[in-house]
């Protein structure tokens, strides 16, 4: 890995186990940071962890990156981002329902032995609540719900 990478994935994995408060908010510090305290918060994390790892994400939504992912995604296409090989630390997009609409970001950790699925640091997710669970987590996705983008 390149050392780009390992920052990303540095910074994100010492935010596990970070959680909203109080509880079901959708109030916590990235949102503070954003701007944006109180919303919904995955690519927000995201783009706290691109910018505490010293890459941030530039003027896409916000000065501070990128807050939702519709729009996001949108962004990223228009610049050639998207990816078939994700590498560690890039951007996901999450589909769940398959229906164009994308719902949730995390962050390509590694792929799985089966090839179906891959690991993802993922902020405002919990088992149960995939996309505004609250939490910083380590998930197992699987790939015909993600999109991945190399920024």
């Amino acid at each position: 890995m390149i050392d780009k990478q390992i920052k990303i994935l540095q910074t994100a994995i010492a935010e596990l186990g970070e959680i909203e408060y109080p509880l079901n908010s959708n109030k916590q510090k990235y949102g503070k940071w954003y701007g944006l305290n109180g919303v919904p918060w995955c690519a927000i994390f995201v783009s706290w962890v691109y910018h505490h790892a010293g890459y941030p994400l530039g003027k896409i939504e916000s000065p501070l990156g990128i807050q939702y992912c519709p729009s996001a995604l949108n962004y990223f296409k228009s610049k050639k981002a998207l990816t078939n090989d994700p590498e560690p630390g890039d951007i996901v997009f999450f589909d769940w329902q398959l229906d164009g609409k994308y719902d949730h970001a995390g962050i390509y950790l590694q792929d799985n032995q089966d090839k179906l699925t891959f690991m993802a640091i993922e902020g405002n997710t919990a088992i149960g609540n995939d996309s505004n669970g609250g939490e910083v987590m380590i998930r197992q996705r699987r790939y015909k719900n993600a999109v991945f983008v190399h920024p």
